[in-house]
């Protein structure tokens, strides 16, 4: 079997076994291909790299100006295909396990202050028309609910549970997780459906947000452009709104009002804390002027 069908297994096993989505599955896939490019450049087969082979590319990534965070990431994709190699017999040992992922910067989240987000939301809801319907319910569920862009999109229309308050949510890897949202975001995304149902037509009638696209519902670059001119109405810049922003705000703003981090795990769908534990820098600077603020010492 060929290199390239080892790597159609794998992102096979990724889809059925893993339930990985189309975006990560084209990410592997090319990321996958960026390695199989520098293998045939070597001369030796995309499975059957070796520590020295790999660590050589690896190095090729940060000479070639790859942030370290794309670094990592493409590291990932690799390590996990030899894993699977592993895994399945194809080769009898992983030559990942003894290479070191680059070293990650700290990185904050970039909330919206409350403020801006009650300004967001108003202007989402002046939009003319349609527009205006079904971008004060996303911007009301995305900050309510902290979902990610794809989970909001891809909402059933059955995933609003009006007697518990609730929505519930397939998040990555087809992990199914109840959010609380407001009984107005959820007044709010109904009239969205309405609004749009009769355009969409039948194949936008099982989403909660419809659409013509192919898909049948709201695509995730359109609710990025929706929130983009809800920023520019509400005087905000428009590079620092977007739905994954909204879902940054969703957890700082929660956190500052006293959330504990393991709630917030379960309502954001980190399958780890140390991921929902980066929340916590957010607080390091307002922690820092309250001691200042009133510890009689800091006087």
């Amino acid at each position: 079997m060929s290199g390239a069908h080892y790597v159609e297994s794998f992102l096979e096993m990724l889809a059925a076994e893993r339930g990985a989505a189309r975006n990560t599955l084209a990410a592997y896939r090319a990321d996958l291909d960026d390695f199989a490019g520098f293998a045939v450049r070597r001369g030796f087969a995309v499975h059957a790299a070796d520590a020295g082979a790999l660590r050589a590319w690896v190095a090729g990534l940060a000479a070639a100006g790859f942030a370290a965070r794309t670094q990592a990431r493409r590291l990932s994709a690799i390590r996990q295909f030899h894993r699977f190699l592993a895994r399945e017999g194809i080769r009898p040992d992983d030559p990942t396990e003894l290479l070191e992922s680059p070293r990650l910067p700290a990185s904050l989240p970039k909330a919206l202050s409350e403020a801006e987000v009650e300004a967001l939301i108003a202007a989402a809801a002046s939009l003319p028309g349609r527009k205006g319907v079904i971008a004060a319910a996303a911007v009301e569920l995305l900050y309510c609910s902290g979902l990610r862009a794809s989970e909001l999109v891809s909402l059933p229309a059955g995933a609003l549970r009006a007697e518990e308050g609730l929505v519930a949510v397939r998040g990555k890897g087809g992990k199914e997780r109840l959010v609380p949202v407001s009984s107005r975001a959820r007044e709010l995304a109904l009239a969205a459906r309405a609004e749009a149902a009769e355009k969409a037509g039948p194949r936008g009638a099982r989403w909660l947000f419809p659409s013509r696209a192919a898909s049948g519902h709201l695509t995730r670059q359109s609710l990025a452009l929706l929130l983009k001119e809800a920023a520019l109405v509400a005087g905000l810049d428009p590079d620092r709104v977007s739905p994954h922003v909204l879902r940054h705000s969703f957890a700082s703003h929660l956190l500052a009002r006293g959330a504990d981090l393991r709630s917030l795990q379960v309502l954001l769908g980190h399958a780890d804390i140390a991921t929902t534990q980066i929340y916590t820098k957010v607080l390091e600077g307002r922690l820092k002027a309250l001691v200042e603020a009133h510890h009689p010492l800091a006087q």
